[in-house]
Protein backbone atom coordinates (compact mmCIF):
# COMPACT_ATOMS: atom_id res chain seq x y z
CA UNK A 1 0.00 0.00 0.00
CA UNK A 2 1.17 3.57 -0.66
CA UNK A 3 2.42 5.32 2.47
CA UNK A 4 0.45 8.28 3.87
CA UNK A 5 2.04 10.37 6.62
CA UNK A 6 -1.33 11.96 7.40
CA UNK A 7 0.18 15.42 7.95
CA UNK A 8 -0.80 18.23 5.59
CA UNK A 9 2.17 20.41 6.56
CA UNK A 10 4.65 17.76 5.37
CA UNK A 11 2.76 17.01 2.17
CA UNK A 12 2.82 20.73 1.27
CA UNK A 13 6.34 21.56 2.48
CA UNK A 14 8.22 19.75 -0.32
CA UNK A 15 11.62 21.07 0.77
CA UNK A 16 13.54 20.74 4.04
CA UNK A 17 17.01 21.17 5.53
CA UNK A 18 18.99 18.18 6.77
CA UNK A 19 21.80 18.96 9.25
CA UNK A 20 24.53 16.42 10.02
CA UNK A 21 26.47 17.77 12.98
CA UNK A 22 28.34 16.05 15.79
CA UNK A 23 31.73 15.08 17.19
CA UNK A 24 32.74 13.93 13.71
CA UNK A 25 32.44 17.58 12.62
CA UNK A 26 35.35 18.39 14.92
CA UNK A 27 37.51 15.83 13.12
CA UNK A 28 36.54 17.13 9.68
CA UNK A 29 37.39 13.83 7.98
CA UNK A 30 40.84 13.26 9.56
CA UNK A 31 42.07 11.44 12.67
CA UNK A 32 45.64 10.77 13.74
CA UNK A 33 46.96 12.24 10.52
CA UNK A 34 44.88 9.85 8.42
CA UNK A 35 42.19 11.21 6.09
CA UNK A 36 39.13 9.01 5.78
CA UNK A 37 38.11 7.97 2.29
CA UNK A 38 34.53 7.58 3.48
CA UNK A 39 31.81 9.89 4.69
CA UNK A 40 32.64 12.48 7.33
CA UNK A 41 30.08 11.19 9.87
CA UNK A 42 31.32 7.59 9.49
CA UNK A 43 34.92 8.36 10.49
CA UNK A 44 34.67 6.60 13.87
CA UNK A 45 33.63 3.37 12.17
CA UNK A 46 35.75 3.59 9.04
CA UNK A 47 39.00 4.42 10.84
CA UNK A 48 38.14 2.10 13.74
CA UNK A 49 38.48 4.82 16.38
CA UNK A 50 38.03 3.23 19.83
CA UNK A 51 35.19 4.60 21.95
CA UNK A 52 37.66 5.91 24.55
CA UNK A 53 39.63 7.84 21.91
CA UNK A 54 36.41 9.21 20.42
CA UNK A 55 35.45 10.46 23.89
CA UNK A 56 38.69 12.43 23.92
CA UNK A 57 37.67 14.06 20.63
CA UNK A 58 34.36 15.02 22.26
CA UNK A 59 36.39 16.63 25.01
CA UNK A 60 37.72 19.17 22.49
CA UNK A 61 34.41 19.73 20.65
CA UNK A 62 33.56 23.35 21.43
CA UNK A 63 31.28 24.95 18.78
CA UNK A 64 31.41 28.47 20.16
CA UNK A 65 30.40 29.98 16.79
CA UNK A 66 27.09 28.07 16.66
CA UNK A 67 24.19 30.48 16.10
CA UNK A 68 20.75 28.88 16.11
CA UNK A 69 19.01 31.94 14.67
CA UNK A 70 21.51 32.15 11.81
CA UNK A 71 20.93 28.49 10.93
CA UNK A 72 17.15 28.76 11.04
CA UNK A 73 17.12 32.05 9.13
CA UNK A 74 19.30 30.45 6.45
CA UNK A 75 16.79 27.61 6.11
CA UNK A 76 13.97 30.13 5.83
CA UNK A 77 15.85 32.27 3.30
CA UNK A 78 16.50 29.09 1.29
CA UNK A 79 12.75 28.42 1.11
CA UNK A 80 12.89 25.35 3.36
CA UNK A 81 9.91 24.49 5.54
CA UNK A 82 11.40 22.04 8.04
CA UNK A 83 14.73 21.16 9.64
CA UNK A 84 15.94 17.65 10.48
CA UNK A 85 19.02 17.69 12.73
CA UNK A 86 21.08 14.75 13.97
CA UNK A 87 20.09 14.47 17.63
CA UNK A 88 22.12 11.24 17.77
CA UNK A 89 24.01 9.70 14.88
CA UNK A 90 25.61 6.25 14.73
CA UNK A 91 28.52 7.41 16.91
CA UNK A 92 26.13 7.40 19.89
CA UNK A 93 26.79 11.04 20.83
CA UNK A 94 23.72 13.06 21.86
CA UNK A 95 23.69 16.62 20.51
CA UNK A 96 21.50 17.78 23.40
CA UNK A 97 21.33 17.45 27.21
CA UNK A 98 20.58 13.77 27.85
CA UNK A 99 20.00 12.55 31.41
CA UNK A 100 20.28 8.88 30.42
CA UNK A 101 23.75 9.10 28.84
CA UNK A 102 26.67 11.35 29.86
CA UNK A 103 27.99 11.06 26.30
CA UNK A 104 26.27 14.27 25.23
CA UNK A 105 27.23 17.79 24.20
CA UNK A 106 26.36 19.34 27.57
CA UNK A 107 28.20 16.90 29.83
CA UNK A 108 31.06 15.64 27.64
CA UNK A 109 32.31 18.83 25.95
CA UNK A 110 33.66 22.23 27.00
CA UNK A 111 30.72 23.80 25.13
CA UNK A 112 28.36 22.79 27.92
CA UNK A 113 25.21 24.07 26.20
CA UNK A 114 22.17 22.47 24.57
CA UNK A 115 22.06 23.60 20.90
CA UNK A 116 18.75 21.78 20.32
CA UNK A 117 17.09 23.99 22.90
CA UNK A 118 18.26 27.08 21.02
CA UNK A 119 17.23 25.60 17.66
CA UNK A 120 13.76 24.77 18.99
CA UNK A 121 13.24 28.38 20.08
CA UNK A 122 14.54 29.76 16.77
CA UNK A 123 12.34 27.38 14.76
CA UNK A 124 9.23 28.40 16.71
CA UNK A 125 9.98 32.08 16.09
CA UNK A 126 10.55 31.53 12.36
CA UNK A 127 7.63 29.15 11.70
CA UNK A 128 9.95 26.27 10.74
CA UNK A 129 9.12 22.70 11.80
CA UNK A 130 11.82 21.14 13.97
CA UNK A 131 12.50 17.43 13.39
CA UNK A 132 15.09 15.00 14.71
CA UNK A 133 17.33 12.40 13.10
CA UNK A 134 17.86 9.56 15.56
CA UNK A 135 19.96 6.44 14.92
CA UNK A 136 17.76 3.84 16.58
CA UNK A 137 19.83 0.71 15.92
CA UNK A 138 23.47 1.58 15.26
CA UNK A 139 25.33 2.97 18.26
CA UNK A 140 29.10 2.60 18.11
CA UNK A 141 29.51 3.83 21.69
CA UNK A 142 27.01 1.57 23.45
CA UNK A 143 28.12 -2.05 24.06
CA UNK A 144 24.69 -3.33 23.02
CA UNK A 145 24.22 -1.08 20.00
CA UNK A 146 24.74 -2.37 16.46
CA UNK A 147 28.22 -1.61 15.19
CA UNK A 148 29.93 -1.30 18.59
CA UNK A 149 33.33 -2.63 17.60
CA UNK A 150 34.65 -4.82 20.45
CA UNK A 151 31.52 -7.01 20.62
CA UNK A 152 30.08 -8.99 17.65
CA UNK A 153 26.51 -7.93 16.91
CA UNK A 154 25.17 -11.45 17.40
CA UNK A 155 26.44 -11.43 21.01
CA UNK A 156 24.77 -8.16 21.97
CA UNK A 157 21.56 -7.67 23.96
CA UNK A 158 19.80 -5.20 21.72
CA UNK A 159 16.78 -5.03 24.02
CA UNK A 160 18.99 -3.62 26.78
CA UNK A 161 20.15 -0.83 24.46
CA UNK A 162 16.52 -0.12 23.43
CA UNK A 163 15.28 0.10 27.01
CA UNK A 164 18.26 1.87 28.58
CA UNK A 165 19.24 4.36 25.87
CA UNK A 166 17.09 4.46 22.74
CA UNK A 167 13.66 4.81 24.35
CA UNK A 168 14.77 7.16 27.15
CA UNK A 169 16.47 9.45 24.63
CA UNK A 170 13.44 9.45 22.35
CA UNK A 171 11.34 10.37 25.36
CA UNK A 172 13.69 13.26 26.12
CA UNK A 173 13.54 14.52 22.55
CA UNK A 174 9.76 14.30 22.40
CA UNK A 175 9.06 15.92 25.78
CA UNK A 176 11.71 18.63 26.19
CA UNK A 177 11.48 20.68 22.97
CA UNK A 178 7.80 21.18 22.15
CA UNK A 179 6.03 19.83 19.10
CA UNK A 180 8.35 17.82 16.85
CA UNK A 181 7.47 17.35 13.18
CA UNK A 182 9.02 13.93 12.66
CA UNK A 183 11.61 11.46 13.87
CA UNK A 184 13.97 10.57 11.02
CA UNK A 185 15.10 7.07 11.95
CA UNK A 186 17.95 5.43 10.06
CA UNK A 187 19.60 2.07 9.32
CA UNK A 188 17.31 -0.42 11.10
CA UNK A 189 19.90 -3.16 10.55
CA UNK A 190 18.41 -6.47 11.73
CA UNK A 191 15.74 -4.95 13.97
CA UNK A 192 12.77 -7.27 14.35
CA UNK A 193 9.24 -6.49 13.31
CA UNK A 194 8.39 -6.17 17.00
CA UNK A 195 11.25 -3.68 17.59
CA UNK A 196 10.09 -1.39 14.76
CA UNK A 197 6.44 -1.58 15.79
CA UNK A 198 7.29 -0.94 19.44
CA UNK A 199 9.35 2.18 18.66
CA UNK A 200 6.68 3.53 16.31
CA UNK A 201 4.04 3.12 19.00
CA UNK A 202 6.38 4.66 21.57
CA UNK A 203 6.75 7.82 19.45
CA UNK A 204 3.00 8.02 18.83
CA UNK A 205 2.18 7.74 22.54
CA UNK A 206 4.39 10.73 23.28
CA UNK A 207 3.44 12.85 20.25
CA UNK A 208 0.58 11.44 18.13
CA UNK A 209 1.19 13.94 15.31
CA UNK A 210 4.93 13.27 15.07
CA UNK A 211 5.66 11.50 11.78
CA UNK A 212 7.74 8.30 11.84
CA UNK A 213 10.10 8.04 8.87
CA UNK A 214 10.35 5.02 6.60
CA UNK A 215 13.76 3.98 7.92
CA UNK A 216 12.27 2.71 11.18
CA UNK A 217 12.19 -0.56 9.24
CA UNK A 218 9.75 -3.42 8.67
CA UNK A 219 7.26 -1.20 6.80
CA UNK A 220 6.19 0.74 9.92
CA UNK A 221 7.23 4.16 8.61
CA UNK A 222 4.58 6.66 7.56
CA UNK A 223 6.39 7.69 4.41
CA UNK A 224 9.00 6.09 2.19
CA UNK A 225 12.57 7.35 2.38
CA UNK A 226 14.54 6.55 -0.75
CA UNK A 227 18.19 5.61 -0.70
CA UNK A 228 20.57 8.55 -0.25
CA UNK A 229 20.66 10.73 -3.38
CA UNK A 230 18.35 8.31 -5.21
CA UNK A 231 15.52 9.88 -7.23
CA UNK A 232 12.90 7.42 -8.52
CA UNK A 233 12.57 7.08 -12.27
CA UNK A 234 8.76 7.30 -12.11
CA UNK A 235 6.35 8.83 -9.61
CA UNK A 236 6.25 6.72 -6.45
CA UNK A 237 2.76 6.17 -4.98
CA UNK A 238 2.07 7.76 -1.61
CA UNK A 239 4.30 10.01 0.48
CA UNK A 240 8.08 9.84 0.07
CA UNK A 241 11.28 11.84 0.42
CA UNK A 242 14.76 11.94 -1.07
CA UNK A 243 17.73 12.84 1.19
CA UNK A 244 20.29 14.84 -0.78
CA UNK A 245 23.51 16.63 0.14
CA UNK A 246 25.35 19.65 -1.21
CA UNK A 247 28.68 17.89 -1.77
CA UNK A 248 29.79 14.25 -1.47
CA UNK A 249 29.60 13.84 2.29
CA UNK A 250 27.00 14.54 4.98
CA UNK A 251 29.02 15.36 8.08
CA UNK A 252 31.65 18.07 7.65
CA UNK A 253 34.77 17.00 5.77
CA UNK A 254 37.24 19.79 5.17
CA UNK A 255 38.69 18.37 1.94
CA UNK A 256 35.35 17.72 0.20
CA UNK A 257 34.91 20.57 -2.28
CA UNK A 258 32.68 18.77 -4.77
CA UNK A 259 29.86 21.25 -4.44
CA UNK A 260 26.72 20.98 -6.51
CA UNK A 261 25.66 24.21 -8.22
CA UNK A 262 22.45 26.02 -7.38
CA UNK A 263 21.15 25.00 -10.81
CA UNK A 264 21.82 21.33 -10.04
CA UNK A 265 20.00 21.64 -6.72
CA UNK A 266 17.01 23.38 -8.31
CA UNK A 267 16.88 20.73 -11.03
CA UNK A 268 16.90 17.93 -8.45
CA UNK A 269 14.28 19.72 -6.36
CA UNK A 270 11.98 20.05 -9.38
CA UNK A 271 12.62 16.44 -10.43
CA UNK A 272 11.65 15.11 -6.99
CA UNK A 273 8.63 17.40 -6.65
CA UNK A 274 7.38 16.56 -10.14
CA UNK A 275 7.08 12.95 -9.00
CA UNK A 276 5.33 13.84 -5.75
CA UNK A 277 8.25 13.65 -3.32
CA UNK A 278 9.86 15.87 -0.70
CA UNK A 279 13.48 17.01 -1.06
CA UNK A 280 15.62 17.01 2.11
CA UNK A 281 18.88 18.84 1.43
CA UNK A 282 21.83 18.42 3.79
CA UNK A 283 24.41 20.83 5.15
CA UNK A 284 27.38 19.86 7.35
CA UNK A 285 28.51 22.56 9.81
CA UNK A 286 32.07 22.32 11.11
CA UNK A 287 33.30 21.71 14.62
CA UNK A 288 33.06 25.38 15.53
CA UNK A 289 29.41 25.51 14.45
CA UNK A 290 30.05 27.32 11.17
CA UNK A 291 28.13 26.49 8.02
CA UNK A 292 30.57 26.54 5.08
CA UNK A 293 30.30 29.82 3.19
CA UNK A 294 29.73 28.14 -0.16
CA UNK A 295 26.82 26.15 1.33
CA UNK A 296 25.17 29.40 2.37
CA UNK A 297 25.75 30.94 -1.05
CA UNK A 298 24.17 27.98 -2.86
CA UNK A 299 21.16 27.87 -0.54
CA UNK A 300 20.51 31.60 -0.88
CA UNK A 301 20.51 31.38 -4.68
CA UNK A 302 17.98 28.54 -4.46
CA UNK A 303 15.93 30.58 -2.00
CA UNK A 304 15.94 33.59 -4.31
CA UNK A 305 14.64 31.40 -7.14
CA UNK A 306 11.92 29.98 -4.87
CA UNK A 307 10.70 33.44 -3.87
CA UNK A 308 9.76 33.99 -7.51
CA UNK A 309 8.70 30.45 -8.35
CA UNK A 310 7.51 28.85 -5.10
CA UNK A 311 3.98 28.39 -6.42
CA UNK A 312 5.40 25.76 -8.77
CA UNK A 313 6.94 23.77 -5.87
CA UNK A 314 5.01 24.02 -2.61
CA UNK A 315 1.86 21.87 -2.28
CA UNK A 316 2.36 20.37 -5.74
CA UNK A 317 1.12 16.91 -6.67
CA UNK A 318 2.65 14.13 -8.81
CA UNK A 319 2.54 14.84 -12.54
CA UNK A 320 1.01 12.06 -14.66
CA UNK A 321 3.61 10.41 -16.89
CA UNK A 322 3.56 12.08 -20.30
CA UNK A 323 3.92 9.79 -23.33
CA UNK A 324 7.13 11.53 -24.41
CA UNK A 325 10.15 12.96 -22.62
CA UNK A 326 10.44 16.74 -22.51
CA UNK A 327 13.84 17.82 -23.82
CA UNK A 328 13.38 21.36 -22.51
CA UNK A 329 12.83 20.48 -18.83
CA UNK A 330 10.17 19.15 -16.44
CA UNK A 331 6.61 19.67 -15.24
CA UNK A 332 5.19 20.23 -11.77
CA UNK A 333 1.49 20.41 -11.09
CA UNK A 334 -1.31 21.46 -8.78
CA UNK A 335 -5.03 21.30 -9.63
CA UNK A 336 -5.77 23.68 -12.50
CA UNK A 337 -2.13 24.66 -13.02
CA UNK A 338 0.59 22.89 -14.98
CA UNK A 339 4.04 24.41 -14.48
CA UNK A 340 6.75 24.06 -17.11
CA UNK A 341 10.30 24.27 -15.71
CA UNK A 342 12.29 25.31 -18.76
CA UNK A 343 16.00 24.65 -18.26
CA UNK A 344 16.76 24.77 -22.01
CA UNK A 345 15.27 27.90 -23.56
CA UNK A 346 14.40 28.17 -27.25
CA UNK A 347 12.09 30.21 -29.47
CA UNK A 348 9.28 27.68 -29.15
CA UNK A 349 8.34 24.58 -27.16
CA UNK A 350 6.11 21.76 -28.37
CA UNK A 351 4.09 19.65 -25.92
CA UNK A 352 2.63 16.42 -27.26
CA UNK A 353 -0.57 14.75 -26.02
CA UNK A 354 -1.80 17.46 -23.63
CA UNK A 355 -5.55 17.41 -24.25
CA UNK A 356 -6.60 20.08 -21.74
CA UNK A 357 -8.04 23.41 -22.78
CA UNK A 358 -5.54 26.08 -21.73
CA UNK A 359 -7.11 29.36 -20.61
CA UNK A 360 -3.83 31.24 -20.12
CA UNK A 361 -0.07 30.75 -20.38
CA UNK A 362 2.37 33.12 -18.68
CA UNK A 363 5.83 33.40 -17.15
CA UNK A 364 5.53 32.83 -13.41
CA UNK A 365 8.22 35.32 -12.45
CA UNK A 366 7.11 38.28 -14.57
CA UNK A 367 3.46 37.55 -15.27
CA UNK A 368 4.09 38.13 -18.99
CA UNK A 369 1.64 36.24 -21.20
CA UNK A 370 3.07 33.63 -23.54
CA UNK A 371 1.28 33.08 -26.89
CA UNK A 372 0.21 29.52 -27.58
CA UNK A 373 -1.25 27.63 -30.51
CA UNK A 374 -3.12 24.34 -30.29
CA UNK A 375 -3.53 21.65 -32.92
CA UNK A 376 -5.42 18.37 -33.03
CA UNK A 377 -4.35 15.70 -35.52
CA UNK A 378 -7.31 13.37 -36.09
CA UNK A 379 -5.28 10.61 -37.76
CA UNK A 380 -3.07 10.39 -34.67
CA UNK A 381 -5.82 11.30 -32.18
CA UNK A 382 -3.25 13.56 -30.64
CA UNK A 383 -3.18 17.15 -29.37
CA UNK A 384 -0.16 19.38 -29.73
CA UNK A 385 0.47 22.64 -27.92
CA UNK A 386 3.11 25.09 -29.10
CA UNK A 387 4.36 27.88 -26.85
CA UNK A 388 5.96 30.82 -28.65
CA UNK A 389 8.62 32.16 -26.34
CA UNK A 390 10.31 35.57 -26.08
CA UNK A 391 13.95 35.80 -27.07
CA UNK A 392 15.24 36.12 -23.51
CA UNK A 393 14.30 33.70 -20.70
CA UNK A 394 12.64 35.25 -17.62
CA UNK A 395 15.15 33.47 -15.34
CA UNK A 396 18.73 32.48 -16.05
CA UNK A 397 18.55 29.19 -14.08
CA UNK A 398 15.05 27.83 -14.57
CA UNK A 399 12.26 29.82 -16.25
CA UNK A 400 8.84 28.61 -15.12
CA UNK A 401 5.84 28.94 -17.40
CA UNK A 402 2.39 28.42 -15.94
CA UNK A 403 -0.41 26.87 -17.98
CA UNK A 404 -3.82 27.54 -16.48
CA UNK A 405 -6.13 24.65 -17.33
CA UNK A 406 -9.89 24.69 -17.69
CA UNK A 407 -10.07 21.40 -15.75
CA UNK A 408 -8.52 20.68 -12.37
CA UNK A 409 -6.90 17.49 -13.64
CA UNK A 410 -4.50 16.74 -16.50
CA UNK A 411 -5.88 14.96 -19.57
CA UNK A 412 -3.41 13.11 -21.78
CA UNK A 413 -3.91 11.43 -25.13
CA UNK A 414 -3.34 7.70 -25.29
CA UNK A 415 -0.82 6.25 -27.72
CA UNK A 416 -2.30 2.76 -27.69
CA UNK A 417 -3.92 3.14 -31.12
CA UNK A 418 -0.67 4.08 -32.89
Amino acid sequence: MPKDCGQTWWKEAKYGMFIHWGVYSELGGEWGGIATAGLGEWIMKDLEIPAEAYEEVAGSFNPTLFDAEEWVNLAKDAGMKYIVITAKHHDGFAMYRSACSPFNIVDATPFGQDPIEALAAACRAAGIRLCFYYSQAQDWHDPNGYGYGPVPDEEKHFSIYLENKCKPQLQELLTQYGDIGLIWFDTPMTMSDENSRELTQFVKRLQPDCIVSGRIGNQYGEYMSTGDLMIPTLPYPGDWEVPFTLNDTWGYKRDDHHWKSAKQIISSLVNVNSKGGNYLLNIGPDGKGRIPTISKEILRIVGSWLRDHGDSIYATQPVPVFPYEQNWGMFTYKPGRLFMHVFHWSESILIHCLANEITRAFALRTGQDVPISRQYIPSLRQHRVTLHLPAEPPDEINSVLCLELKENHIRLDSLEHL
